[in-house]
C-alpha cells in the first residue's frame, strides 16, 4: 500500500509549506524582512514497465510505460528579493536602500555580515552601529559637535559641526551585491552571510552601476503580502487535509483486506 507512504510525504510538505507561511506572518514587521516561498520536488519514480521498453509479446515500443510517484519532498526555500516598502521615520540615522545592495556590518568574530535592515544609531564613540551595537562598514564616526547629519543618496556622510557653515565629509557608506543572493545564509537578528553558493560580494558605492541608492531617514519594510500568504496558509492546510484523508482511506482499504 504505497498511498501510505506516499501520503505521509505529502503531509510532512504541507507541514513545511505552513512553517515558511507562519515565518513569513511572523516578520511582517521585520524591518528589511524578504519573504521565502517553499518549493518542492517529487521523489523518485518505481518504473513497473519502463517507458521505450520493448514489449515481450510483439516487439513493439512501449509509447508510455508504468511509472509510480513515490512522493514529494521540500526542495529549496528561497527568497524573493523585491523592493519592499518605504516607511519614513525622520530619524538622520535610518536608511533605506533602494534597488539592489546590502549594508555590510562587522560581526563581533571579525566576520562581515550583510543586511537589509537600515536601523542604525551611533555608539559611545560616535561609531555608525546597528540595534545590535555592530559597526556599519566601512567605519563612519560622528563628530561629537555635529549639529546635523546629511546622508545623500550617493552614500556620503555629511556634517555641520558646531560654529561652521559648511558640511565637512567624514565618511562614505558602501553596499554589497551578489552573484547569486539567494545563496546567502541567513543566520538571524536580520542579518545573512556570505556563501560558496552566494559569490563573492562585490562592494561599492550607492548610486554605481549595478547598486541601489540609500534614503535618509526612511526604513524598508518587509515584502509580505498579508492577503497571499493566508491564501498560501489555507491552500496548504486543505493539501494537508486530503493528504491525510488518502491515509485513512488507504487504511480502510488494508483493513477491508484483512477482516476477510
Amino acid at each position: 500500500m504505497r498511498a501510505l507512504s506516499i501520503a505521509a510525504t505529502g503531509m510532512l510538505a504541507q507541514q513545511r509549506n505552513v512553517e515558511v507561511v507562519s515565518n513569513n506572518l511572523a516578520n511582517m514587521n521585520t524591518t528589511g524582512y524578504l519573504r521565502r516561498r517553499p518549493e518542492f520536488q517529487d521523489l523518485l519514480y518505481q518504473n513497473i514497465r519502463r517507458p521505450g521498453s520493448t514489449a515481450a509479446d510483439s516487439g513493439a515500443i512501449v509509447p508510455s510505460g508504468i511509472q509510480l510517484g513515490l512522493g514529494v519532498k521540500l526542495a529549496a526555500v528561497y527568497r524573493i528579493h523585491t523592493q519592499g516598502n518605504v516607511a519614513a521615520t525622520e530619524n538622520s540615522f535610518d536608511l533605506a536602500i533602494q534597488g539592489k545592495g546590502y549594508f555590510q556590518v562587522e560581526r563581533p568574530d571579525g566576520e562581515t555580515a550583510y543586511t537589509r535592515d537600515g536601523t542604525f544609531q551611533l555608539n559611545a564613540d560616535g561609531e555608525l552601529v546597528t540595534h545590535d551595537g555592530l559597526v556599519v562598514l566601512p567605519g563612519v564616526t560622528i563628530p561629537a559637535d555635529a549639529v546635523d547629519v546629511t546622508i545623500n543618496q550617493s552614500g556620503e556622510v555629511l556634517v555641520k559641526q558646531q560654529g561652521s557653515v559648511a558640511l565637512q565629509n567624514v565618511g562614505q557608506i558602501q553596499i554589497a551585491t551578489f552573484p547569486n543572493e539567494a545563496g546567502l545564509e541567513a543566520v538571524g537578528g536580520n542579518l545573512m552571510l556570505e556563501t560558496p553558493a552566494s559569490g563573492a560580494a562585490i562592494v561599492g558605492s550607492p548610486q554605481e552601476p549595478g547598486f541601489g541608492s540609500l534614503l535618509q531617514g526612511f526604513l524598508e519594510t518587509a515584502n509580505v503580502n498579508a492577503v497571499e500568504e493566508i491564501t498560501n496558509l489555507i491552500s496548504a492546510q486543505r493539501a494537508y487535509e486530503m493528504n491525510s484523508k488518502v491515509i485513512k482511506t488507504a487504511d480502510e482499504m488494508m483493513a477491508s483486506l484483512s477482516n476477510r
